[in-house]
């Protein structure tokens, strides 16, 4: 197999993980990196040896070599003008998500990649999750029966969730549960999202950026199933963990509970007490082997490329979780359910809600 240049643009949390997996790996020929912050550019820098290291885009944007980019920037109201320029030069794109902050800024994207014929996908890491993957397995042969029901509660510590939402005015559906829409969708296909009712509760993130603590959403399927998916990032400075998420899965023949809690092990010290380690959604570096969710994902966006393989997220079903969460915001805010796909009044009740701040 040939080796390809490769770029990661924004080399922060999740792009100092990629950047690291990539740097590993021996499909990369030459790796870049791009990074506003001075400091934190000269530290990946020193981390992952890459062949290029600069503090603007447009450099891997007119690199011809460069075929596939990363990109993991923040705030994300970047994501959808690097993405293009990206795009419009021919590079294939893995996007964190959300793919976009406007619905026509997705459609925008997908359409470049299909006229370009390239590979685009969304950095939606919880497929790679291995309990998530059995749980597809488990739905897939038949051995739940015919699912009834999917519970998801995911719940993030109030340190992390004040950094998400420090940078950007989304709510706890657009930014965490976007993730469960996206694998419970996966789970559940082909059927497709009919109807969200959601609602949400202020506390202590309101002050900050005007968010609910937490929010839940209740997405009818059109085969019937129902799908409740929580939300939150509140829990107290002292909560041992990152993220804990408990799923539930029931169906005619069966049912499938996942403690994706990580309180099956801990570490306890003197300086920082009880820690649930290894409980961040991305995952952490363990050595050079082990990455988490997110190193698989890297790897797996880079096969795709070099071998035309699909990609495990199509853009399309990226938009549509961005859909249905846009439309849990809208429900939260009118009290009642909105249907998908979004009307004509719901997108105006949403430009209302944007224009009032």
């Amino acid at each position: 197999m040939r080796q390809v240049e490769v770029a990661v643009i924004g080399t922060g949390w999740c792009g100092g993980i990629r950047a690291q997996t990539l740097a590993q790996s021996a499909l990369v020929d030459r790796l870049h990196i791009c990074e506003i912050r001075p400091e934190r550019l000269e530290e990946v820098r020193a981390l992952v040896n890459p062949a290029t290291a600069t503090a603007d885009y447009q450099e891997i944007v007119a690199n011809p070599a460069i075929e596939v980019v990363y990109i993991s920037t923040t705030p994300e109201p970047t994501h959808y003008p690097i993405a293009r320029d990206c795009l419009k030069a021919g590079k294939h794109v893995l996007l964190e998500k959300p793919i976009a902050l406007e619905l026509h800024e997705a459609d925008d994207l997908i359409n470049l990649a299909r006229a370009g014929n390239l590979k685009f996908t969304i950095g939606y890491s919880q497929r790679f999750n291995p309990k998530i993957a059995f749980a597809k397995k488990k739905i897939s042969d038949g051995t739940l029966g015919q699912v009834v029901n999917v519970m998801v509660s995911r719940h993030l510590s109030r340190s992390l969730g004040k950094k998400i939402a420090s940078r950007v005015k989304l709510s706890p559906a657009a930014m965490e549960s976007t993730h469960d829409l996206d694998f419970v969708y996966w789970l559940l296909e082909p059927a497709k999202p009919v109807r969200v009712y959601s609602q949400g509760a202020y506390g202590y993130m309101q002050p900050l950026n005007g968010s609910f603590d937490c929010q839940w959403s209740i997405v009818t399927m059109d085969n019937g199933v129902v799908v409740t998916v929580g939300g939150g990032w509140n829990l107290p400075p002292s909560y041992p963990n990152y993220c804990g998420t408990w799923i539930e899965i029931t169906g005619t023949e069966g049912a499938l509970i996942l403690d994706d809690t990580a309180r099956d092990h801990w570490l306890n010290t003197v300086e920082g007490g009880t820690q649930f380690a290894m409980s961040t959604m991305p995952g952490e570096h363990v050595d050079h082997v082990f990455a988490g969710q997110m190193g698989p994902e890297t790897l797996h966006f880079l096969e795709a490329c070099l071998m035309d393989r699909p990609v495990m997220v199509e853009p399309t079903h990226a938009r549509l979780v961005m859909e249905s969460y846009t439309a849990a915001d809208i429900s939260a805010a009118l009290h009642e359910p909105v249907n998908l796909p979004l009307s004509n009044a719901a997108l105006a009740q949403l430009a209302d809600m944007k224009k009032a701040g």
